[in-house]
């Protein structure tokens, strides 16, 4: 099904320069096993008694079912990113169902509950808050990215065909690991300065805050101390750090926080590809 022709002309016509910077990083950032920047985050997660959610692309993780265990074996949630890593805005609606219902039918397969979605790059065309009602998902991480909704610090809803929606929508937090390290190229005592700052913010509001860090980038040993300090600070704040569906829940049934905690904290880190390799699949 030739679904991705406008996205793979757009790559190599607007980004091909970028594509080759961003390759020689991702070589750099691979040389560490994928496992161990799995199994770095997830002990620091357990030690500090924490979440972390994993929006994950899923053919991906079809290539990769033993890191996916991994993480559902430690507690922690996976979410739905896709089944292939594209630019929604350059599928049709059909094509941008049959890419969620794969990946919901991958999941599946993989024994592996789905309740939350994040599009690929963040980017959310106006079909999608359709598609995520079709497909009854309790939550989505990506139109909080919006900057129509920068400044919120709460829950909120968005209209769908003359209602409100049914899922629950999340603010995402501007500064990205990507951005911080890629773009900004931020060490780790910078970046968790920044975090710490976000997260007082959002303690000072009583409200909840979505902080995207990618395994590739905070679990390589040069920065998996930021995601310690911000448990650490957190923890000093009196804030809750559950994955993602725990929170939905419950701020849907009690609309306050867990314990009496002063804001909310969910950690996610999408997954792109678990190799080297597959990092090139986007173009294909």
């Amino acid at each position: 099904m030739p679904i991705r022709t406008g996205w793979v002309r757009y790559l190599w016509k607007e980004r091909r320069a970028f594509l080759i910077h961003q390759a020689f990083r991702m070589a750099k950032f691979h040389r560490t096993p994928f496992r161990k920047l799995l199994e770095n985050i997830l002990e620091v997660i357990e030690a500090y008694h924490a979440g972390f959610t994993f929006p994950i692309i899923a053919s991906a993780a079809l290539r990769n079912t033993g890191l996916v265990r991994l993480i559902t074996n430690f507690g922690q949630e996976v979410a739905s990113h896709g089944f292939n890593h594209v630019n929604y805005s350059y599928l049709s609606s059909e094509a941008q169902e049959w890419d969620i219902a794969r990946s919901l039918l991958a999941f599946r397969s993989l024994k592996t509950p789905i309740r939350g979605f994040r599009a690929p790059y963040n980017i959310c065309p106006a079909q999608l808050p359709i598609l995520l009602e079709k497909f009854e998902f309790l939550w989505d991480a990506g139109l909080g990215f919006q900057d129509k909704y920068s400044e919120r610090r709460s829950f909120f809803r968005v209209p769908v065909e003359g209602h409100d929606s049914r899922f629950v929508c999340i603010p995402l937090y501007e500064w990205s690991d990507d951005r911080m390290i890629d773009i900004q190229r931020l060490n780790a005592v910078e970046m968790a300065r920044i975090l710490r700052r976000a997260l007082r913010e959002t303690e000072k509001q009583h409200g909840v805050i979505m902080l995207d860090l990618h395994p590739i980038r905070i679990g390589q040993p040069q920065y998996i101390d930021v995601l310690k300090q911000i448990l650490s600070y957190g923890a000093e704040l009196n804030g809750w750090f559950p994955v993602v569906t725990d929170a939905v829940e419950h701020w849907l049934r009690h609309g306050e926080w867990k314990d009496g905690a002063a804001f909310c904290c969910l950690l996610t880190g999408d997954i792109d590809n678990f190799t080297y390799l597959e990092y090139f699949t986007r173009l294909f």
